[in-house]
């Protein structure tokens, strides 16, 4: 059985379940177990079994890693029936990729980077495990309200009118981050501050190794208001655990009509003065970009910690410290000027 001594939501010290803060953020302030009515993911049950394969036929989220549609019931969280909307995404140990047991506890520790250290607004979102302590990634639906009602939701592959048809199985890939910039401009209210939101998303995808930040992973969601805003980050997670792949998930890289600084030019890395070009590039002032790039270049030291708290084992947390520690030194190179 699996021993717990953080909480599996928050990484606070100490707890053997989910802590307050957890709950209340989490499960709206009610007691829930950690544990899943399910022996595993690959059950040995075949009614265990059938119940995972149908519930997998009535999710609507797209994407290549499998996710089940799960509700609260009772203060346990389990599969949706026929005919329930589910309020939160289960997303198992998924298949074919390098130490993908680690899978879980890399989403669940880079979505709480995110938000405790960087301030970022992410999807809420926990581990939970089945009954033989096979871990789970467990995320809080943000476009369902309390009361069913479903928000609209907008991809910017779809923003982008890209699709397998018009670019291929590529398609998500085939676009620059100033290109969602340009979305943003034309499809969201308070664009400015839909900017700065997702300049620093796009900072933090650098930061933290995250080479699948595609135009699916990033979204406009209905407000109540009845406008669109940029959605609460999802699917941040460090992929050099996983995968060798490229600095940047599109292959446009940060800038589109081909644009490349000096410093990338001569060095053929992202580095500061990609990041400082790009923020005036989409339409940031000066001074916000600067003072925002300040709090990516600067270690922060609860990064470690809650490297070291996570449910990462001990060589996924050495690799992961050490890729956040290289792309520090990218993020305080500059070509033109002495940081």
């Amino acid at each position: 059985m699996i021993k717990i001594t953080n909480c599996p939501g928050t990484l606070a010290p100490d707890h053997e379940t989910y802590s307050t803060r957890c709950i209340r953020h989490m499960f709206e302030g009610k007691k829930t177990s950690h544990f899943l009515p399910y022996q595993s993911h690959q059950s040995n049950n075949d009614q265990e079994m059938a119940a995972l394969m149908d519930n997998r036929k009535r999710i609507s989220i797209s994407g290549v890693q499998e996710k089940l549609s799960v509700i609260w019931d009772k203060g346990v969280i389990r599969l949706t029936k026929a005919g329930e909307q589910g309020t939160y995404i289960l997303k198992p140990i998924p298949r074919d990729l390098e130490r993908v047991g680690q899978v879980p506890a890399n989403e669940h520790l880079t979505m709480q980077i995110a938000k405790q250290v960087y301030g970022l607004t992410t999807a809420e979102n926990a581990l939970i495990f089945f009954q033989n302590g096979e871990p789970a990634y467990l995320t809080k639906r943000f476009d369902v309200l309390k009361n069913g009602k479903k928000l609209g939701i907008e991809d910017f592959a779809t923003l982008a009118g890209k699709t397998k048809e018009t670019d291929g199985d590529e398609f998500k890939y085939n676009y620059s981050y100033e290109g969602i910039a340009d979305l943003i401009k034309q499809y969201a209210t308070a664009a400015p501050i839909v900017l700065e939101n997702f300049y620093k998303l796009v900072l933090f995808n650098f930061l933290f190794s995250n080479g699948d930040a595609h135009l699916k992973n990033f979204s406009l969601l209905e407000t109540p208001a009845g406008d669109y805003q940029l959605s609460p980050a999802y699917d941040l997670t460090n992929s050099q655990l996983h995968v060798k792949d490229p600095e940047l998930a599109l292959k446009d890289g940060l800038f589109k009509n081909d644009y490349e600084t000096e410093s990338y030019k001569a060095n053929a890395f992202y580095a500061y003065d990609d990041f400082y070009e790009f923020g005036i590039r989409i339409g940031l002032l000066e001074s916000r970009t600067s003072k925002i790039l300040s709090n990516y270049i600067a270690e922060q030291t609860e990064v470690k910690t809650l490297i070291y708290r996570s449910f990462l084992n001990e060589e996924a947390q050495k690799i992961y410290m050490q890729t956040y520690q290289q792309r520090l030194r990218s993020l305080n190179y500059s070509f033109n000027t002495k940081l």
